[in-house]
């Protein structure tokens, strides 16, 4: 039976509709009718990130158009909606003019940081349900406390709408993740902290690669690293924002098909200067922050040597939850390019175990558990746990 949810049949239609033929997409493309044909009868269940990008430009569609990027939450959604994080984002009170009618008594300071490093360590550790019911709550106390206080809370409202960037991101509405990301930006631009407002802006970049948007991201954060570059009396934080916005350009660049080196080589310096792992508001930056880049970076060019010396560099305990999950896909990606398919099952298996809500929205995991399933003539109990988990036959 055709698969009428596979990328190859999401190609079928979309290229119908525009009345295109194969070889008309093809040459618009610069994808091979070769790979377009074998996609739409089912022959390949995946391509690669920078194919299925040109199909999608081609077509004039979102890349998750084709690779069905959508909220996979269910009932993991621990009370949250994705309609009140949308109706925070968007509240008419934002606009200019508009006075509130109840602006609500402002949250004391020390509460208001603990509410939002724990939505950060709620993202991290991948309960994406618990970061969704609590962000619009934590988004509306962060704006009537940075209205009545000021400065002091510009931090934990910007890193609010962060978080809320990230999390639309991660589960497909990239539309509201842009839209908090902005409001990060300006929300941090109107504070006292210019690192924090460079910071925001991977944030930014990273939702654009999300789009799609691939040079724009890339523009994004070389421009603020630019902006911020540290010189030689410049603090380890200087250093590490720097860096950490330099090692945000590598996703952006392979998506291009260009060589992230001269971004991973600057980046490994600010890591080297500082020495390990430094904590750069909600995140983190250092040497294994750089290697999980290279990873993510060589797995998607198809260089699987490169992916797993670049995993060698990371100790046990260097990187935690989802970081750690996401570095494990790559490694994953890696070992299948390397013929090594019941490793790489085996690795995404422990990257579930990481959290099964973030695991099953990862674009990764679902091209590497297809293009096993297409390799196996007979699938291994891990094949068919990870064909059950990512719902691929939904």
């Amino acid at each position: 039976m055709y698969d009428e949810s596979s990328i190859g049949a999401r190609l079928r239609s979309l290229r119908k509709e525009r009345a295109l033929t194969q070889e008309q997409l093809a040459e618009a493309s610069g994808v091979s009718v070769d790979l377009i044909g074998k996609l739409e009868r089912g022959r390949r269940s995946t391509a690669r990130l920078t194919s299925i990008a040109k199909l999608a430009g081609a077509l004039d569609v979102e890349v998750s158009a084709l690779t069905d990027k959508r909220e996979r939450l269910g009932r993991d959604r621990d009370g949250g909606s994705v309609l009140a994080l949308r109706d925070v984002l968007t509240s008419p009170s934002l606009l200019p003019g508009f006075d509130a009618d109840d602006p609500g008594e402002p949250t004391p300071m020390d509460r208001l940081e603990r509410a939002v490093g724990k939505a950060w360590a709620d993202y991290w550790a991948g309960n994406f349900g618990e970061v969704l019911a609590a962000l619009p709550g934590l988004i509306g106390e962060a704006r009537v406390t940075r209205e009545a206080l000021g400065n002091p809370a510009v931090q934990p409202l910007a890193l609010a709408y962060e978080v809320a960037s990230c999390l639309a991101a991660q589960i497909g509405r990239a539309d509201l993740g842009i839209l908090a990301a902005e409001r990060a930006v300006n929300a941090a631009y109107g504070g006292d902290d210019p690192l924090l407002w460079a910071c925001m802006h991977w944030s930014y970049a990273w939702v654009l690669f999300h789009q799609d948007r691939y040079a724009e991201a890339e523009t994004v954060v070389v421009k603020m690293a630019e902006k911020i570059e540290p010189g030689f009396r410049g603090t380890d934080m200087e250093v590490a924002v720097w860096g950490s916005l330099l090692t945000t350009a590598v996703a952006p660049t392979v998506a291009q098909d260009r060589d992230p080196g001269e971004y991973l080589r600057l980046a490994g310096a600010a890591a080297e200067r500082i020495g390990g792992r430094m904590w750069v508001y909600r995140t983190s930056f250092g040497p294994a922050t750089v290697a999980m880049q290279a990873g993510y970076g060589y797995a998607v060019l198809k260089e699987p040597a490169k992916v797993l010396e670049a995993s060698r560099r990371i100790r046990p305990g260097d990187l935690k939850g989802i970081s750690w999950g996401a570095h494990l896909m790559d490694v994953a990606q890696a070992h299948l390019d390397a013929g090594h398919r019941r490793t790489a099952a085996t690795k995404l298996l422990e990257a579930r175990q990481v959290s099964p809500v973030w695991f099953r929205h990862q674009r990764v995991a679902r091209q590497v558990t297809a293009e096993i399933r297409e390799q196996e003539r007979r699938l291994t109990p891990e094949t068919r746990t990870l064909v059950k988990a990512l719902k691929l036959d939904d």
